[in-house]
């Protein structure tokens, strides 16, 4: 086990009052700085060897004084003021460890016995007792890399359980969301998105690489790992232009992309500019049996290759990943019949189930991911779930199951919450897009330099034969 000293700062009983006291230790100073600096060509004029208490007093210019004392305190005021504009961070700390002190002792989650209080005067004996702490819970408080870690050791004292379950109390009080929550060896610790907006990226930031696509700064979807995407949202929650983000990310690796918009919506305007977009009825089915076709048969070829060995996936044979987009899936199903409605929820089945090893990836949104449309299991295969704008807690109960996690509204556009894959829910905001972004004319780019290189890549290949 690490030293304690590792895991951050520990809170201790006398941290419930940490701000006032760090603004007392820091302020005073200065304070008093500033009013000897008033005063000290009176105080030089003083003959401390026979200067008397009442002769200083008489000396006083208590206008003068008065002036002083205001002149530090608004000093004071505007040193305290820039503190907190400049070292913002720092403060918010002190403020953490101030609610995580007075959690401990306002739930009385500490031990006591009662001691005999000693009078002022020694020799007189005194019946009055007071309370000590004997027991303290060790919780450790750490700022690193963006991230709150809080790290509660366990004991197996009373209060156990209360220190296994600080989840929606830590987001609450602390405002922050909860990213991770790991028991390890004697200890539990708690892993907070310290200021999540703070970790919004710009679209040019978002990178799909090595299996995994950058969508915050501490958030990545690792479709190798953990595959499929799940988008829930209303109107004007950022639904669209998130997945326009995500397809741009995409081109610029060597991702196969296969896009279905049953509305006729944004999405289907890409048609325009890059091959396998589909907005017609008839069509859709088709894309979908032929990307689940080429799934099955790269099943089989990747096996027949050289150098294919057991466990190792697409990428480790040097394969694109394929991605099946799909934009208001549960408009698309209410169009079907029952007989084609079953037929396109078993090859959506089959896809979840065995694309992983083959790179075939399915990116699903929709308003609400409705259990009639998302049956037998295939909800839970959607590793990556993103819920953007305002959604009712039922929503909520479809997108992520059964949770305690408090929902709150807030109105920014592309604002939402996501689960990685780690079942713990946190808030998320979509990549910025800048005003006038054309999603269009990037696209047309980087699809018309895609077959430039593929052009050159047959015409050498030609060549050489």
């Amino acid at each position: 086990m690490k030293p304690f000293r590792s895991r951050g700062r520990r809170i201790r009983p006398t941290d419930k009052d940490l701000v006032f006291h760090t603004a007392l230790a820091a302020l005073l100073p200065v304070f008093l700085l500033i009013v000897l600096l008033f005063h000290a060509g009176q105080l030089r004029r003083i003959d401390w060897q026979h200067a008397s208490l009442s002769q200083m007093v008489q000396g006083i210019n208590l206008p003068y004084l008065l002036f002083s004392l205001g002149i530090a305190g608004l000093l004071c005021l505007g040193t305290a003021c820039a503190s907190y504009h400049y070292c913002r961070d720092g403060i918010k700390q002190l403020i953490h460890r101030q609610k995580l002190a007075r959690m401990i002792l306002e739930n009385k989650w500490y031990e006591v016995e009662q001691v005999q209080a000693d009078g002022f005067f020694k020799d007189l004996s005194s019946s009055r007792s007071k309370e000590k702490i004997t027991c303290f819970p060790k919780i450790y408080y750490q700022l690193k890399n963006g991230l709150i870690h809080i790290r509660a050791e366990i004991t197996l004292g009373k209060y156990q359980e209360q220190l296994l379950n600080l989840e929606k109390k830590l987001e609450s009080g602390l405002y922050c969301e909860l990213t991770g929550k790991e028991l390890k060896d004697s200890y539990v610790e708690y892993t907070l998105l310290y200021d999540t907006i703070a970790g919004r990226i710009s679209i040019e930031d978002v990178q799909a690489k090595d299996g995994r696509l950058r969508l915050m700064s501490n958030v990545w979807w690792e479709y190798d790992k953990l595959p499929h995407m799940l988008i829930a949202g209303g109107t004007g929650g950022g639904k669209t232009y998130f997945i326009l983000t995500l397809i741009e990310a995409l081109l610029r690796t060597n991702a196969v992309l296969s896009v279905l918009d049953p509305k006729n919506a944004d999405l289907a305007d890409l048609q325009a500019v890059m091959p396998e977009v589909y907005y017609k009825k008839e069509d859709m089915p088709a894309c979908i049996d032929r990307f689940y076709e080429e799934m099955m048969k790269r099943s089989e070829d990747m096996k027949l290759m050289e150098n294919y060995r057991t466990g190792e996936n697409y990428a480790y044979l040097g394969l694109p990943a394929h991605f099946l987009i799909f934009d208001e899936y549960v408009a698309f199903m209410e169009m079907l019949g029952t007989k084609e409605n079953a037929a396109v929820l078993n090859k959506l089945k089959q896809i979840v189930m065995l694309g992983r090893q083959a790179g075939f990836f399915l990116i699903l949104a929709c308003q609400r991911p409705d259990a009639k449309y998302l049956g037998d299991g295939i909800r839970d295969q959607f590793n990556f779930r993103v819920a953007l704008g305002r959604m009712s807690e039922m929503g909520y109960g479809m997108m992520f199951g059964e949770t305690t996690k408090d929902f709150f509204l807030k109105q920014i556009k592309g604002r939402g919450y996501v689960d990685v894959g780690t079942s713990v829910i946190s808030e998320f905001y979509t990549p910025l897009v800048p005003k006038g972004h054309d999603f269009l004319k990037e696209i047309k780019k980087l699809t018309d330099s895609r077959q430039g290189v593929q052009a050159a890549c047959e015409a050498e290949a030609a060549e050489t034969d």
